[in-house]
């Protein structure tokens, strides 16, 4: 997550070295190694003793499973998690989860 983050802000937002948000780098790094990493690891280990096998049909199922039921409740816990490490208040993290959830339905 922390490459993700000097990628956002070198390419994307052109900040260049001298405006990189070194402190935003690092909580995001803490963010994927405390957060991310061990849940997303541990739930595609739960996934693959949930549908075991390798087939085609295995794959579709874990990626139902995953999309429909882990990636919603993950992406909320995401939020809040991000929100309240950059100070946001309970809520305007609730609100920002809300805005997310809305452009997500749109979709």
């Amino acid at each position: 997550m922390g490459a993700g983050d000097v990628i956002a802000q070198q390419l994307v937002e052109r900040r260049g070295l001298r405006e990189h948000h070194g402190k935003r780098t690092l909580k995001m790094v803490a963010i994927g190694c405390c957060f991310v990493g061990p849940v997303v690891g541990g739930w595609y280990k739960v996934l693959d003793r949930l549908v075991p096998g390798a087939t085609k049909a295995v794959a579709v199922k874990k990626m139902v499973l995953d999309q429909g039921g882990f990636a919603p409740c993950f992406l909320g816990c995401f939020l809040g998690i991000t929100g309240a490490v950059n100070g946001l208040s309970v809520e305007e993290n609730w609100s920002k989860i809300q805005q997310v959830r809305a452009a997500s339905r749109a979709v």
